[in-house]
């Protein structure tokens, strides 16, 4: 649907034998395994190189739901746009997980403590996974759970950045680029949902470059604070209750 109305979408197709995953990856190098029907970044693995990590993701991901999906790796920041009525009324840049060294405990021990700080933030709803992604993450940047990060060594531990895989969110409705606030009303209007949640990878939140990642329809309202999300969804749920103009 979002191609269709002109939007700029990463390549896609559905995991199928080994040989058509390994010919997909080697067309784009770098991919992204995900449940074709997920939600809070649960099953998802992205920035794949190898056939082993593609195909052990693709299994992660039947977990939720038995059709998997491969898409194009695409470089960038993770933009959050929330959608209320067909207006933008929010949006975050989320980032990853991350812990910083102290030069005394494990990562693994690190994890634990930054994921009990996110959860008392978020009242329970932020939690770092320690699972296959976090350690290949960790891998990827050549630690382990045992290793001791050194002092003031700042680790993103998380290549997803979803809020419930531990990912903190930074407001930049502000300084959202007009180019970015049209796809995503055009967006919104191509799915015909009036209040959703819409993902993009971007180079800034202030330059217009984009590709659309995914869309939620049940996106959180309250992680977008101090923006009017629950007033703009209330007013959409009851037009007749707002002021006269």
């Amino acid at each position: 649907m979002l191609k269709a109305a002109g939007l700029q979408v990463p390549v896609q197709q559905l995991a199928g034998s080994a040989d058509d995953n390994l010919e997909f990856l080697d067309e784009h190098q770098r991919i992204v395994v995900k449940p074709l029907d997920g939600e809070q970044g649960h099953g998802v693995a992205v920035d794949l190189r190898s056939i082993e990590d593609v195909q052990q993701a693709i299994e992660a991901a039947r977990q939720f739901d038995s059709r998997v999906l491969l898409e194009s790796f695409h470089e960038g920041l993770d933009l959050r746009i929330l959608v209320i009525g067909f207006e933008v009324i929010a949006a975050a840049i989320r980032r990853p997980a991350e812990v910083i060294g102290d030069g005394q405990h494990s990562i693994r021990a690190l994890i634990q403590a930054q994921s009990r700080r996110r959860q008392a933030a978020t009242d329970g709803e932020s939690k770092i996974p320690l699972d296959a992604e976090t350690e290949r993450t960790l891998k990827a940047a050549g630690y382990d759970y045992n290793s001791i990060l050194p002092r003031g060594v700042q680790l993103a531990v998380r290549r997803t950045a979803n809020l419930h895989t531990g990912g903190c969110l930074e407001d930049v409705t502000a300084i959202l680029h007009p180019t970015l606030v049209d796809a995503a009303v055009r967006a919104a209007r191509a799915l015909d949902i009036p209040m959703v949640g819409l993902d993009l990878m971007v180079l800034a939140a202030d330059q217009p470059e984009y590709v659309f990642i995914e869309a939620n329809e049940r996106a959180g309202l309250a992680n977008h604070e101090p923006q009017p999300t629950a007033e703009k969804f209330v007013d959409l749920l009851f037009p007749h209750s707002q002021p006269a103009t």
